[in-house]
């Protein structure tokens, strides 16, 4: 492991935000800087407000890689979905567009995946031995599936069809919110969503995760599940410190798939 902090970028659709943190330890070398997101939130323009971030901690980070989330599915370097974020990104072969602007080795990740990296690295479910399910209930419901401390990425459990609708449409925070429901009613909706992941995965472990987390005790015990079920405990760190992480283990195990192309034998 790197002995230099290594810069995480966290991508949302109204800020991209950005620390150099201490893998050694789980925490922010320095304090995050926050920048607001272009309105016009292309790949490229969003590379250039990285660029300021980057240069901002630059003697901290030295020239190593970046991790950065994106509120998107990516698969080897490309996004291939777009959420709050212009359309754009969609099949955009971000990685190299932010290699090509910012010259360092980049690692772009999806959101959830990158929060629930730091959760089972750093957080709730720290050390586990088997297969944990991170879920993040806002406006969306994100989701990251991580078996002995490896990441199976871009699961989007949050688009699964239960009793004919999209789920997040159901049990996503933001209905909550929306429909003024109190913690009891949201409960019934989420133990309906967790009941059907949990029938299909078998999770030994489901953590909680999105700004709702913070207030668990009001809906966690309504919830009657096999799986043991915890809030997260980086709250909104996760997502940077996630990022770091996996920008740092791509240099000692990068993607072959990116690397040889996708129709290599």
């Amino acid at each position: 492991m790197t002995e230099r902090p290594v810069l995480g970028i966290d991508i949302g659709g109204s800020g991209i935000k950005g620390a150099p943190v201490d893998l050694a330890e789980g925490v922010f070398a320095e304090k995050r800087l926050r920048i607001e997101t272009p309105q016009e939130s292309t790949p490229e323009n969003v590379a250039a407000v990285v660029s300021e971030i980057v240069d901002h901690f630059a003697d901290q980070i030295g020239d190593g890689p970046i991790g950065v989330t994106v509120p998107a599915v990516v698969t080897h370097g490309r996004t291939r979905s777009a959420a709050n974020i212009d359309k754009s990104w969609i099949d955009a072969p971000a990685e190299k567009i932010f290699e090509d602007r910012l010259g360092r080795p980049i690692v772009l990740v999806n959101d959830a995946d990158a929060a629930g990296v730091a959760e089972v690295q750093y957080g709730a479910a720290k050390g586990h031995p088997g297969l944990v399910l991170m879920t993040t209930l806002g406006t969306g419901i994100g989701s990251a599936l991580i078996y002995r401390g490896v990441l199976i990425p871009n699961s989007e459990l949050g688009h699964l069809e239960i009793d004919g609708h999209d789920a997040e449409s159901r049990a996503a925070a933001s209905v909550k919110d929306k429909t003024g429901m109190s913690y009891e009613e949201y409960a019934v909706r989420l133990q309906r969503y967790y009941e059907v992941v949990e029938a299909l995965f078998w999770p030994d472990l489901i953590v909680v995760g999105g700004g709702v987390s913070k207030d668990s005790d009001e809906f966690l015990p309504h919830l009657k599940l096999n799986s043991p079920i915890v809030p997260a405990t980086l709250r909104n760190k996760a997502g940077i410190i996630g990022a770091a992480w996996l920008a740092n283990d791509a240099q000692e195990h990068p993607d072959p798939i990116k690397h040889v192309g996708p129709n290599a034998p």
